[in-house]
Parts: structure tokens; C-alpha cells; sequence
């Protein structure tokens, strides 16, 4: 239990600062400590409720929060979510692995390839935005993770939000695709609550930090700081899959 209260604070941390569901980190973490890669998955899925919504209220707070465009693009991620269980029980766990190191090595070029300052934001089309969301909410939740690991590079780098108003909206992203992907991969069979649940309270606290520090950097900064993060991850992984797996 010490040690899952202490990964539950460390996620909550990175998922404040970064915008992420907490999937991102917890998911290697558990594959670390010798999980299966569905029980993984079923842990993060339910960690991602308590630190999403949570981390979005305070965001809302705050005042970074753009209600409208997520809930559109939420929308499309509770409905897509609602599909993860079925699809996760269909792939092994070296295909989810992989599917998985796919979406980090795509949000790591996308953040270090294009840098957008002062561009002005496009108008965003409902439908695209709903569209994206389903994808996103299908794919994410069948590995354990939110959607906002590509959501963010997505709309930084192709719609031209402001990063901090994008790691917002990836977090409240999160809430919708989390709280579907719980109920797909409940029926699953996929969830250990009890772990989960130990994870997911600890990680309040670490999200209240991680908004505090996101506050009080510079988006420059910020997005280095998330470059170096994804970069680990997908080493982790490279080195899981292709050489020690």
C-alpha cells in the first residue's frame, strides 16, 4: 500500500504539470513492478478518474480551462472509450506494448518538430473536433492512457492553441475518455480496484502540486520539460519490446 501511495502522489505530479492522464508514466511503471500489461492498463484506467477531474477542476479554477472545445472533443472520447475493453481483450500484450510506444514516439515528434509562437488559433470545426476525440478515446483507452499524450502535440501543433490552454483541455479530455474506458474495461474484467482506487486517491495530492508548478513555469520550459519526458518513455519501452522483451 506505502508503495502504491507513493506512485499515486509521483503520477498525480506529472499529470498536473503535464496535462496527462497519469497513464503515460503508470502504465511502464506497473510493467516495471511486474504487472501484466491488461492489469496495467485496468489500474490506470482508474487512477485517471480521480487525478482528471480533480486536476481539471482546479484548472477551471484557474481560469486555463476552454470548456466548449473539450466537451465536444470529450464527447467523441466517452464514445469512443466505451469500445477500449473489447479492443484491449483482442491484442496480446506485446501488441498493446507496441501500440503503446507508437503514441509516445508520435506526441515526442510532434512537440519537438514544430514550435508554433504567436500563431493565431484556428477555428475549430465541431466535427473534426468530434471526430478526433472518438479516435483518440478508442485507441488511448485500449492501452491505459487518457488521450492527451497525442491530444496536446494536436492541438499545439496542427490547431495552434496555447500550450498552457492545451495541457487544460488534454487533462479535462481525460475525464470523459477515463470514466467510459472504466466502464469498457470493467466488463472487461480488466480492473483491480482496490489498487487502482489506492493510486487514484494518492494522486490528488500530487495533482494539486503538479498545477501549482505548471502555474509557475514558462510554456518554453514547460515543453522542454515534456519533450524530455516523452523521450524517456519511449526508451523505456524500445528497451522492454525490442531488447529485453
Amino acid at each position: 500500500m506505502i508503495e502504491f501511495i507513493f506512485l499515486g502522489v509521483g503520477v498525480g505530479t506529472l499529470s498536473g504539470f503535464f496535462g496527462i492522464g497519469g497513464g503515460t508514466i503508470l502504465v511502464p511503471i506497473l510493467l516495471l513492478l511486474g504487472y501484466s500489461t491488461k492489469s496495467a492498463i485496468g489500474i490506470s484506467v482508474v487512477q485517471m478518474v480521480f487525478s482528471s477531474i480533480y486536476g481539471s477542476y482546479l484548472n477551471n479554477k484557474k481560469g486555463t480551462l476552454d470548456v466548449p472545445m473539450v466537451i465536444v472533443i470529450g464527447s467523441g472520447g466517452f464514445f469512443g472509450a466505451l469500445l477500449s475493453g473489447a479492443i484491449t481483450s483482442s491484442f496480446d500484450d506485446k501488441t498493446l506494448e507496441i501500440i503503446f510506444l507508437a503514441f509516445a514516439v508520435f506526441a515526442l515528434m510532434r512537440l519537438f518538430f514544430k514550435t508554433v509562437q504567436d500563431t493565431p488559433q484556428k477555428d475549430l470545426n465541431r466535427v473534426l473536433l468530434f471526430i478526433i476525440g472518438f479516435i483518440l478515446g478508442a485507441v488511448s483507452m485500449t492501452i491505459g492512457v487518457g488521450g492527451s499524450i497525442i491530444l496536446v502535440p494536436i492541438l499545439v501543433g496542427f490547431l495552434h492553441v496555447e500550450l498552457k490552454k492545451a495541457i487544460s483541455a488534454g487533462l479535462f479530455f481525460v475525464v470523459f475518455s477515463s470514466v467510459a474506458g472504466l466502464i469498457s474495461q470493467s466488463l472487461s474484467k480488466h480492473v483491480d480496484f482496490e489498487s487502482g482506487v489506492i493510486v487514484g486517491i494518492a494522486s490528488l495530492i500530487g495533482v494539486y502540486v503538479g498545477i501549482v508548478l505548471k502555474d509557475k513555469v514558462s510554456s518554453q520550459l514547460q515543453k522542454k520539460l515534456l519533450i524530455v519526458f516523452y523521450l524517456f518513455v519511449v526508451l523505456y519501452l524500445i528497451n522492454r519490446i525490442f531488447i529485453n522483451g
